[in-house]
């Protein structure tokens, strides 16, 4: 991690209020593909990580049974609460949360696990870390849309700020996912350095705990 979780948070809070309009068309893309491929049922628990305005935590609360946002910016976690009680939607629940330490109870159960533009921010190794706390939820679906390499980015036209920003693979997303347990079953390519993959977990008895 190029900053401490302390620095992004203050980094995130600072441009809250402006956050949702300064975004790319292919975060946009991202959001709507991670949307669409998590797909939640109506008592389905959904933790989303790294939720920060409640992109797609907000999208997802209409179709699920809850929705457990997590992230480290409290401006950009009143963002999303605003817009929540905006909506009237009641089952959306904002909370201090890293990909390491999502703050999740341990009992409750987690159906699916969803995150976009987020994990980039976090080194190789820590990704990895992260993974592995998103399948030690239970769930059986993870969908991760993210800022990651299909093949070397073209230093001249980064999709990233490399100052703050620590992108992986695609490669290295999916063996992070299929070492715990995971079938990645679906990679999209928004861009040539920002994905969507979609990791179901493997078992006779699919998603459950």
């Amino acid at each position: 991690m190029k900053k401490t979780v302390e620095e992004h948070a203050a980094r995130f809070s600072e441009k809250a209020a402006e956050y949702d309009d300064s975004k790319s068309d292919e975060y946009h893309a991202c959001a709507g593909l991670v949307i669409d491929y998590a797909d939640p049922g109506s008592d389905d628990v959904v933790l989303d990580l790294g939720a920060g305005t409640g992109a797609v935590a907000l999208a997802l609360a209409p179709k699920a049974g809850r929705v457990l946002a997590r992230d480290i910016s409290e401006g950009m976690m009143d963002e999303g609460r605003r817009k929540a009680e905006e909506r009237g939607l009641e089952n959306v629940e904002f909370a201090y949360g890293e990909f390491r330490a999502p703050e999740v109870d341990p009992d409750r159960r987690v159906d699916v696990v969803t995150s976009n533009f987020a994990l980039h921010h976090l080194a190789d190794d820590e990704k990895r870390e992260a993974i592995r706390e998103m399948a030690a939820t239970g769930a059986r679906r993870v969908v991760l849309g993210d800022v990651a390499f299909f093949e070397d980015p073209d230093p001249e036209a980064p999709f990233y700020g490399p100052e703050v920003d620590d992108p992986a693979t695609v490669g290295t997303l999916v063996e992070a996912f299929t070492a715990e347990g995971f079938a990645v079953t679906a990679v999209e390519r928004v861009h040539d350095q920002v994905a969507v993959i979609v990791a179901e977990r493997l078992g006779d008895e699919l998603g459950e705990k």
